[in-house]
């Protein structure tokens, strides 16, 4: 339940202030709480003012230098495509998308979306330390996923690597509803990848409509990036585009899936080359009969089409031979 009411938190938008002239106004008040800070014991000591009085005007002039100081800390820089989410005593304030100068309520905190400590981004152990920066970014960014030794749909281990090129839309939902949103997103990544990637084999053979991850791989590469949007959705990420950057059998397997590979192009070369060489025998025959050039028996035929197919499909030139007898 408390995840569902997480997922629907509506973004409100803070329209703060303009900070120049909260700027220039705390910055005038400070100068006045100064300045009664002075006239109170001038006052006093030039005896136009008890001291009574004189402290009061001093009490009231640290109070109002207090208050000032106070009124700075909500001034607030954002930069072209950053944000801001603010909280108000432990409630959600507000989110500021806007860049400029602005003043906002002092006692307000900014949600820090990555805490100060080591990740890991992707299956890589490509390992960055954050610096705890509590704007958040509305570029868009890139997620390098290192490859990663999964099993295809037959069980055979394979290496694969993506690339994730996204962005983040809602920031309220990115440091309310997930503890780390770069984080969240590599580990989705990676199960996305190892889910997609068993579902489909590495290759297929020729001819076949399946869909595998070499010869489909931008049609893999649009369906990882569906599963991946839906995930990250109650993070308030956008998968602007998924890519295929690395793709090969694992180590261990390679030269024998190589080898493989070579037999069936072999097999496909010689199916080939045995349906062009009956062709041509076919086409012959036929040549010969329609302009009677030469009269065949069964037997001549058969040796005509042995002699043919082994010239057609041998890997070696042809050694005539000139029979000067005959066949019988």
């Amino acid at each position: 339940m408390e995840n569902s009411q997480n997922v629907t938190l509506e973004e409100r938008i803070l329209h703060a202030k303009n900070g120049f002239v909260m700027l220039f106004f705390f910055l005038l008040i400070t100068a006045a709480g100064i300045a009664a800070c002075i006239a109170g014991p001038v006052l006093s000591e030039s005896g136009m003012l008890s001291d009574g009085a004189a402290v009061a005007i001093f009490s009231v002039g640290m109070l109002i230098v207090i208050a000032a100081i106070i009124g700075l800390c909500g001034l607030k820089v954002l930069n072209p495509n950053e944000a801001i989410v603010l909280a108000l005593f432990g409630k959600y304030y507000g989110t500021i998308k806007k860049s400029g100068f602005f003043w906002v309520n002092p006692f307000c905190t900014a949600i820090n979306p990555v805490r100060k400590s080591s990740i890991t981004v992707g299956s890589g152990g490509h390992t960055s330390v954050s610096t705890g920066v509590k704007k958040i970014s509305l570029k868009t960014m890139t997620l390098d996923n290192a490859k990663q030794k999964v099993n295809d749909e037959l069980g055979n281990p394979v290496e694969i690597g993506a690339v994730v090129i996204w962005k983040v839309i809602n920031p309220t939902q990115a440091v309310i509803n997930v503890e780390n949103y770069k984080n969240y997103l590599s580990i989705q990544c990676d199960a996305i990848i190892r889910n997609t990637a068993r579902k489909y084999p590495y290759d297929v053979n020729e001819g076949e409509d399946e869909k595998s991850l070499r010869g489909s791989s931008q049609e893999i590469a649009h369906i990882m990036s569906l599963e991946l949007q839906e995930k990250v959705e109650n993070a308030g990420i956008q998968i602007l585009d998924v890519r295929i950057t690395h793709l090969a059998y694992a180590p261990e397997i390679a030269s024998a899936m190589l080898q493989r590979q070579q037999a069936a192009a072999i097999i496909d070369a010689r199916q080939k080359i045995v349906e062009g060489a009956v062709g041509m025998v076919e086409m012959a025959l036929d040549k010969l009969n329609e302009n009677d050039i030469v009269e065949l028996d069964e037997e001549r035929k058969a040796a005509m089409v042995s002699n043919l197919l082994v010239v057609l499909c041998g890997n070696k030139d042809a050694q005539p031979i000139v029979n000067s007898g005959t066949l019988y």
